[in-house]
Formats: structure tokens, sequence, C-alpha cells
């Protein structure tokens, strides 16, 4: 009898990596239905990946749209939970750190299904960011927890998770990046979007910045700053475009579009001289397409960009956002660095481990709830 593994996806993020898990489950003859919540519903922002990456229709598309954390999370619980309880499954693939991420994490585990956490171990170390709270309770409750670099592996074992569930697979999202680059390439967007030879790129969308519309001008306004006079190419999120549309800001020189799809967005991040991102997944991507990146957050979760030199943390302070763009356009091209396991083979491995257990194990209870060792949910939330 061949294993059956439900898949969760519902925002942009998640798409590109579950793609590459459904295809490496199907081919070892596991049956992997793909549950959408709806968490995004635009086409430019969801339903593009479909047919982009090759995702197989969705077993079911809860449809839970937009809200606050907890109405979405809870409509995300409520649709998923009755699915669960009507389609029996050996285990739960959750990926990144996103409110549908976590909403399946605590419904499988209360159903007594295990869980599969696909980039487990990140931390910002700032339980400000919803994403955090997210990945640190999605952690605790699932038996494997799938890692991309040793860093997220050092994170997890100092949180007290037992050394046998942490697995260090690799990249899934370097799997889409590499199965889909030469189509992007194809495309060439720059042409149809008219850029110059030389143009920057951004792409802003956490609440810490978007939502703060004085801070997003002053961000916006220190890209001007270069004295190269590098001109920017924005697509801008819908919850970035909604602030600027109430302040009433004026972009000057940096150019405003629609978001763009997968490929386009791809193409444009290998072109551009520097990015300037908010984007977890955007620090990864630049790192393996050889391109500058510039953060302006005050931490990441991406560290190994940073310690590869590819990525500059420069959190909301203005001076150093335009010193670190200045800094990265007089240095030439960027290296294009060998990250290991971040190799196009993640899904494969993550396959095997799944496929290859001889019968799944029950969701994972922390060992807080039955002792006073100083780890576990308990501790991480003191």
């Amino acid at each position: 009898m061949s294993s059956r593994f439900a898949v969760v996806a519902g925002a942009r993020p998640n798409f590109m990596k579950v793609a590459p898990i459904i295809r490496a489950l199907q081919e070892r003859d596991a049956d992997a239905p793909l549950i959408h919540t709806g968490q995004h519903y635009d086409a430019k922002m969801s339903g593009n990946f479909f047919d982009v990456l090759g995702i197989p229709e969705a077993h079911i598309n809860l449809g839970v749209g937009s809200g606050t954390h907890a109405a979405q999370t809870a409509a995300v619980m409520t649709g998923f939970e009755t699915w669960l309880n009507d389609n029996p499954v050996d285990g739960v693939i959750v990926v990144g750190d996103v409110n549908s991420t976590m909403a399946c994490t605590l419904v499988a585990a209360k159903c007594g299904v295990a869980v599969a956490h696909v980039e487990a171990g990140l931390r910002a170390f700032d339980r400000t960011m919803p994403e955090e709270v997210n990945r640190v309770v999605t952690d605790t409750l699932s038996t494997w927890l799938f890692t991309t670099s040793p860093d997220a592996d050092a994170n997890l074992l100092a949180e007290g998770c037992e050394p046998g569930r942490i697995h260090l697979v690799g990249n899934v999202m370097a799997d889409s990046l590499f199965s889909v680059i030469d189509r992007a390439r194809d495309r060439k967007p720059w042409i149809s979007l008219e850029l110059p030879d030389r143009f920057g790129l951004v792409t802003l969308h956490r609440p810490a910045l978007v939502d703060d519309a004085e801070r997003l001008a002053e961000v916006l306004g220190a890209m001007q700053q270069d004295r190269s006079g590098l001109p920017f190419v924005f697509p801008v999120h819908p919850r970035t475009r909604a602030t600027l549309e109430d302040a009433d800001f004026d972009p000057g020189s940096i150019r405003m579009i629609d978001p763009l799809d997968y490929l386009d967005f791809l193409a444009l991040e290998e072109r551009a001289a520097v990015v300037v991102t908010d984007s977890g997944g955007v620090q990864e991507e630049t790192s393996l397409l050889g391109t500058w990146c510039v953060t302006a957050r005050e931490n990441t979760e991406r560290p190994i960009t940073v310690t590869l030199g590819t990525n500059t943390l420069v959190g909301f302070d203005v001076e150093r956002l335009a010193a670190a763009i200045t800094s990265a356009l007089s240095r030439g091209a960027c290296p294009t660095p060998n990250i290991p396991l971040w190799d196009g083979k993640a899904a494969e491995r993550i396959a095997d481990i799944l496929v290859g257990a001889e019968t799944p194990r029950p969701a994972f209870i922390p060992p807080v709830l039955t002792t006073t060792r100083g780890n576990g949910l308990g501790a991480m939330f003191a």
C-alpha cells in the first residue's frame, strides 16, 4: 500500500516549495494531495504557479482569503480539520512560515497525524514577527524537521529538539529555481518593461515596514540617494500599494508596477544590478542567482546569505541602506556561491526519508509537557 501525504500550501512563498516535493513523492508512487488554503487568492499571487511549476490541481481549496492573523488561522484550522477527518493520510507536509503552515500543523498534531516541516529551524530571534511565532510552534509539533542549512540544525538543537527528528536536506526553493531559470531567462521581461541595461529591483511586503507609511517612504527615498542614479523598478505587493496610496507617496524615479509572476520576477532578479528586499526567499534566490542583495530588516532567518557576503542587512537605517546600495554597485559582479545541498535535489531527499519510513511516527509531544526539562514549547515562550 502506497504512502499518502497531504501537502499544504496557501501563500505565494509556498508554491515554489511544494512543487518539487509533490513531484518527488509521486515519482516514488506516494499519493500527495495538495491542500490549497487560499491564503493568497489573487492569480498573480498564486494561480500562475500551478502552470509555471507544473503543480497538479488542488485536491481542495479552502478559500480562506485575507483577514486578521487570528481570523485567518481559525478559518484554515476549521477547513483543514474537516478535510483531514474525511481523508486519512500518513502525514501532513507543511512548508515555510505562513499562517497556513502553523494552522495545519496544529490541526494535524491534535488529530494524531505526523507532521513534516520543510524549512524547519529558521530563526530571526524576533518574536514580534508573526512568521517567527509560526516557525516555533510548527517546529515544536512536527515529527520530521527538514532543514536548509547547518545554522537551522543548530537552532533546533539549542531549543531541545531530538537530533533524530532533524534532517539536513537542502533548499527546495533551489529545486524550483533551477528547474525554471532557463524559461525565465527566455522571457526577457526587461524588454517588455523597457528597462535600461542597468537597473535595481525592489520588493517590500513585511508589516514592520510597509504598514508604517513614514518608514516606508524613508526607505524608498534612500534608494534615490545612490550617486550612480540607478533607476529602480518596484513590483508592488497589494499591502504595500495600499499604504503608499493612503500616504499619497511620490515615487520619484522609482517605477512602480503590478506584481510579477514567478518567472518574470526571477529573470529580473538575475539581471538586476542590486535587489532591495525584506523577503526571506528573495535573499536566498539572489544568492543562487549571483545578484547583490540589500535587506531592509533588523534581522534575518537566512543568515547563511549574509555569511556568504551576497546579502547585506541594513535594518531601517536609510543612510546604511543608501551606502549598501552604493557599495554593491561599486564591487562589480556578485559571486555565485556553491552552497552545500542547494543543488536542486532537496525534494528527492525529503521524499526518500518520508516514503522510506516503515510506519509514520505519531505527532511529537514536547517533553516540557511531561517533564521539568528546561526546553520545549513552554520554555520557548517563557
